[in-house]
């Protein structure tokens, strides 16, 4: 396996090579890993995220089952790289944590068969769905200021090629506690699926994000958690939550705190 990661050295946006605990620049340059800037590990034109693909979600959630995937996107002004701060406005309080993997596609597909979507994966990270659900009212399912704000799009810490999802499990801590777990070879949808199906009617491109669904109990978190998802062989992403400004009400709804949003934050049922 070899994994490469985005980080910026000496003021400049570097792809470098993760040897051990080392970083490794193509001119020679070497910092440790623990000192390292990171940015996300790829630069994506679209970040597409399906809703539901763990059953223990869906049964949380009292959900029927889908018969096929439904999709959402986050902007990738969202994206946010290990170690990133996360930003939960003074004025909200549902910001959920959601660990996932997520695909990196390697080149330009369109129309492919499941069989032949593996050849298009450049490779695999770590991915932190944040949301936050106190805009779940006036998003109304479009999931644009839920998903899409600012720092809630955290990834990385780096591009891992040549791994394999077969038999993984991933794992989310607050705080050092597990709080998330599940099992790759448990997706209600695996990932030849969900890139075949995309690519129906989207061209996937270099550098795209697909991210593959959350276990069950997704929950809020306060300012000062320390928030990681890790799986073998793809490491640890860790994020710091801390609070920001207030989103202010001179325009647009404000945060709510409603039946709808305590049911999804809190994992007591869906209601969209």
């Amino acid at each position: 396996m070899i994994e490469t990661r985005r980080i910026r050295l000496d003021g400049q946006v570097v792809e470098v090579e993760a040897q051990g605990d080392a970083l490794v620049a193509p001119d020679g340059r070497r910092l440790a890993a623990g000192e390292a800037v990171h940015l996300a590990p790829c630069e994506p034109s679209k970040i597409i995220c399906v809703h539901l693909n763990f059953m223990s979600r869906v049964d949380e959630l009292k959900a029927a089952c889908p018969p096929t995937p439904s999709y959402f996107q986050k902007p990738p002004s969202c994206l946010n790289g290990h170690r990133g701060a996360v930003v939960r406005p003074a004025d909200c309080k549902y910001l959920n944590y959601e660990g996932e993997v997520a695909v990196v596609i390697g080149r330009a597909c369109r129309n492919i068969r499941m069989a032949d979507a593996w050849d298009v994966i450049a490779g695999y990270t770590l991915a932190n769905d944040f949301g936050l659900h106190d805009f779940r009212d006036t998003d109304r399912g479009s999931m644009v200021r839920v998903k899409g704000a600012d720092t809630l799009g955290a990834v990385g810490p780096g591009l891992v090629r040549g791994w394999r999802p077969a038999g993984k499990r991933i794992l989310t801590r607050v705080n050092g506690q597990v709080v998330q777990e599940g099992g790759l070879d448990d997706l209600i949808w695996p990932i030849p699926y969900l890139i075949a199906d995309l690519a129906r009617t989207h061209t996937l491109m270099p550098g795209d994000l697909i991210l593959t669904g959350t276990p069950a109990n997704s929950r809020p978190v306060q300012p000062g958690d320390v928030v990681t998802v890790e799986c073998e062989g793809l490491g640890v992403l860790e994020n710091r939550i801390v609070e920001g400004e207030a989103v202010g009400d001179e325009c647009g709804a404000p945060p709510s705190d409603s039946e709808r949003v305590r049911g999804v934050a809190l994992g007591e049922a869906l209601r969209e």
